[in-house]
């Protein structure tokens, strides 16, 4: 039986994407479960999921032994074993995506974070990505780097659909898009067809509130402290009014024509991590159509019990968000600096994550042979 809460998110317009992937949810058939009960979607991934599910169990002792045997290197054993998962996660979607159109039905792998200052190194294994998984429903996802803003517009142009990672502010949220719509056009003048090209730009939420509640704290005037638990949201939603001004008009509308579709706002991070905050403060405060919230497990567990969908939380709301980043800067929060840090630490967080999956998959193979 489907979960009424979860089918209610969905009705409204958002599509419900699980943050987390292995290879056991594969063979014991609980991802097609919550598909079935829990509406999902789609699912996204990243280094600190993958080394999770290969040090939890033995569904991958079998691969990381012929690995070992012959010989492979860590780099191809990371490769091959994240790979083999996201094929068979995008075969579990492939009705998904068929009966959406592509909109829905989507499987997400990164690339190497260590690359996201790289341009070049990122739209090369952006395309050996693409071609290792080999599944239309792949969603590349690329870091929103100064230098990822370029290979963004690449692999797009390559017919690669891409999941644009690590946005945290507005400003960077415009340049993405402007990207998408520059790489959409370069795709339709390489002969690609933009229809089958999906992409999505993952918006971070709890981040925000984690970074600038610690700066309002260390302000600590009562009007600083009142501002806590109010960023993350309210930036969001001025991400979404951006989202709305953007694919509207002469230049998108001639993509639409050809067969385009949206970027969608993805909200990503939307584990609360403050016990203090409702645990599904991000997916009820930021309901509206045409967006995607990847949940981690244990946020969709606790939106299926007690969550709530009060209509359409976002549309209309830029003015009183913007009131909040006013705000904040009044109290003395310094915002390009906060945003500077935020995606310093983001890209940081995921070369360590990567670095730590690789030393999981050396430990195994160490152990296999």
């Amino acid at each position: 039986m489907s979960n009424e809460r979860l089918g209610q998110l969905a009705d409204a317009g958002v599509s419900i994407w699980l943050d987390d992937l292995s290879r056991e949810r594969l063979r014991s058939g609980n991802l097609q479960e919550l598909i079935t009960e829990s509406h999902v979607v789609g699912v996204t991934t990243n280094p600190t999921i993958f080394a999770g599910a290969l040090a939890d169990g033995e569904a991958y002792d079998e691969q990381v032994r012929e690995l070992a045997a012959r010989g492979a290197s860590v780099a191809d054993a990371v490769r091959e074993i994240t790979v083999a998962d996201v094929q068979q996660a995008c075969d579990v979607f492939s009705g998904t995506w068929e009966s959406t159109g592509g909109v829905d039905g989507r499987v997400s792998l990164e690339v190497d974070p260590g690359l996201a200052r790289d341009t070049d190194a990122t739209v090369a294994q952006a395309v050996d990505l693409w071609k290792a998984v080999d599944r239309p429903n792949l969603l590349v996802k690329i870091p929103a780097t100064e230098q990822g803003l370029p290979a963004i517009t690449r692999a797009l142009a390559e017919g690669i659909s891409v999941n644009v990672t690590l946005i945290f502010s507005v400003e960077r949220y415009r340049a993405v898009m402007a990207a998408y719509l520059d790489g959409l056009e370069q795709a339709s003048a390489n002969g690609q067809e933009i229809a089958r090209i999906a992409s999505v730009a993952s918006f971070f939420v709890s981040r925000v509130d984690t970074e600038i509640d610690k700066r309002l704290e260390a302000i600590g005037t009562d009007e600083a402290l009142a501002l806590r638990g109010k960023a993350g949201v309210a930036n969001s939603r001025l991400a979404y009014a951006a989202f709305q001004e953007t694919f509207v008009g002469g230049r998108w509308d001639n993509l639409a024509q050809a067969g385009a579709q949206p970027q969608r706002p993805l909200w990503a991070s939307t584990g609360v991590k403050n016990p203090d905050y409702p645990d599904t403060l991000y997916v009820t405060e930021l309901v509206v159509a045409d967006t995607v919230n990847t949940m981690p497990e244990k946020t969709m567990q606790a939106f299926a019990d007690h969550g709530e969908v009060h209509g359409d939380r976002v549309t209309g709301t830029a003015a009183q968000a913007q009131e909040v980043f006013d705000a904040l800067e009044r109290v003395g929060v310094d915002l390009t600096d906060m945003f500077l840090a935020l995606e310093d630490e983001g890209v940081d967080k995921f070369a360590t994550s990567w670095d730590e999956l690789g030393e999981t998959v050396q430990g195994q193979l160490d152990g296999a042979r």
